[in-house]
Formats: structure tokens, sequence, C-alpha cells
């Protein structure tokens, strides 16, 4: 046998040499809850480990996280009833706690990137993605609404907004709007493949932000976001994504979507971004914490095997948890 590979795997040291995927904190984007008040922290049942952040309590987290070389977050509002209508118009309100959130991070931490999620659903009754009438979610009445929460959120500092709707045309019609009050450096992470999963429910319970289905209200989100089943539709919603002006293109979830992240990986130049969504992480928690797997193993390489799949960006919330492994080894 003149070819063994079991030779390049014999000890520590040369498996390390031969290493085709190497994934560094610098690629991870940790998830936060935002919620109004003072020193809340709240953990979300469905998601142990993470929870409901206060904004003095979110600086605390952020400041730990720097500390372990952990600088990208993506921050979500948990919104109070009594700030939620049809038209989701406390989004782009002066005294939206999750913009002031972002002035004082900014603040507090000018090197911390921070992404924005860019979406009805948290401020809107109906919790939905986009205005609802006659039972219909209307696409081209969602887009002045997503725009101005767009600017909005460029002018309270967020680095990177994440349009997470799934109407068509968003990307252009933000990129516009954004360029013409002068925010022509603020990035947009799109969120791409968007599919309509079942793995959303945790995250839905840290926000309370599941559709309020009834006779006028659609059940689910089905109508907007990607059928699971399709895989060459990605790549239509890609192109117009690039055409209109994203700088990342994400794949949402991950795990059970290697291979759409992968497909945009071969076809376009632009960074992938992908999302290890709530229920994913829950399950291999759970797993963990009934002894059926060892999480210091399982965890990374779970993340691994996105980044192996072509994702330069992984949106986790086992990214503290990386970040405090990779840096005890």
């Amino acid at each position: 046998m003149l070819r063994r590979p079991r030779r390049n795997r014999q000890s520590t040291a040369i498996r390390g040499l031969v290493r085709e995927t190497v994934l560094a904190t610098d690629h991870l984007v940790y998830p936060l809850f935002l919620i109004d008040g003072k020193n809340i922290r709240q953990e979300v049942p469905s998601l142990p480990g993470n929870f409901r952040l206060s904004i003095d309590e979110a600086l605390i987290e952020i400041e730990s996280c720097l500390s372990l070389g952990l600088t990208n977050f993506i921050l979500f509002p948990a919104i109070a009833e009594e700030h939620k209508d049809k038209m989701a118009t406390h989004s782009y309100h002066p005294n939206n706690f999750y913009l002031q959130a972002a002035r004082q991070i900014k603040q507090r931490f000018p090197e911390a990137c921070l992404i924005s999620d860019v979406a009805m659903d948290p401020y809107s009754i109906d919790g939905h993605d986009g205005v609802v009438r006659a039972g219909k979610i209307q696409n081209n009445e969602t887009l002045p609404i997503l725009a101005r929460m767009a600017v909005a959120q460029a002018e309270a500092g967020f680095d990177i907004l994440g349009p997470s709707d799934m109407m068509d045309g968003r990307v252009g019609y933000m990129r516009e709007a954004l360029d013409q009050a002068g925010f022509t450096d603020t990035g947009i992470m799109s969120y791409t493949a968007k599919y309509a999963s079942a793995f959303y429910g945790p995250f839905r319970d840290a926000l309370d932000s599941a559709p309020r289905a009834s006779e006028d209200i659609p059940k689910d989100k089905k109508t907007y976001q990607m059928d699971p089943a399709n895989q060459r539709e990605a790549l239509i919603e890609a192109e117009l994504d690039t055409q209109e002006g994203a700088d990342f293109l994400m794949v949402k979830p991950a795990l059970n979507y290697l291979d759409v992240i992968h497909l945009l990986k071969t076809n376009f130049e632009l960074p992938i971004a992908a999302y290890h969504v709530s229920g994913e992480c829950a399950m291999l928690t759970a797993a963990c914490r009934n002894g059926w797997l060892v999480y210091e193993e399982a965890m990374p390489e779970t993340l691994t095997s996105i980044h192996r799949a072509g994702a330069d960006v992984i949106i986790t919330y086992f990214a503290k948890d990386y970040a405090r492994l990779k840096m005890s080894r």
C-alpha cells in the first residue's frame, strides 16, 4: 500500500497541518434578545443559556464577549404589546428602546459590530413580517415601512442591517433609502433563503412574535418564506439580492440547509452567512443535558460543518461558548 491516508491522522500536530476547515471566533455572530427595563436577565425556557436582557445587562454581556474575542452581535427586540400595531410604527419611533440600545452599545463599545433585524413582526400586532390586509400579506405596502425602519437603525449606529422579512424587492428599496439618507457605508445582510421552517419555535418564544392567526390573519408565513423542499429557488433569491445591492447573502436555518449554503457559496462571490437557528441549537443542548452527547465535542463539530459547507459567517447561540472553548485551548 503506497497510499495510506492514516499517516496524516497519526498525531494532533499532523492533523492540524492538514486540517482543511478552521473555524475562528471572527466568523461567529452572537444573537442577543433585548427587552425594555433595567436589571432584567430572563432565561428563555425553550432555549436554555440564552436570556432576554435589558440594556444595562446587555452591556455587561457584550463586554464579557469582547474579552473572549467575540466582536459580532445581532440584536432582536422583545416589544411590549402596547407598542404593537398593524403598521409597526414603533419600529422607527425615537423612543424605541432597541434603537436606544444600539446607540449606547456603540458609544460604549465602538469596536463591536452590530447587526439589526429589519422586519415588522416584533412590532406588529398581527405577528407577520408584512402588512396584513384582507387576509393577505401586502408586499409593496410593506416596503416603505421596512425602509423607514432601516434608516432609523442606521441612524442609531447599526453597522449592518438584516432584512428578515422576505418581501420581494426589499433589499433594493432599503438600499436606495439608505443611500439617499447618507448611509452609503451601512451594509445589508439579506435573509436571502429564509425557509418556512419548523425550527424557529424558541426564537418566537423569546420575542413573542409568532403569527396571531385568525380568520383575517394567515396562520403561518408560507406565502413569503421559502418552501423547505426547494433548492433552485434560492438561486433566484440570491441573484435578485445581489442585483439589488446586498453585501451578504444568508441561508436560514443552517443545519438542515447545508446543501443550500454550499449552492450559494459555489455560485456567488458575496460572503455567505448562515443562521444556526434556535430550534437547531435547542435540540443539541437538550441532547447534551440528557447525557446523550458531549457538548464540548458536538457543539464545535456542528459549527465546523456549517463553515465547511461554505458559510463565511455563522449566527449561532453557541458563539460565546465556542469563543470560550477556543480561548481555553
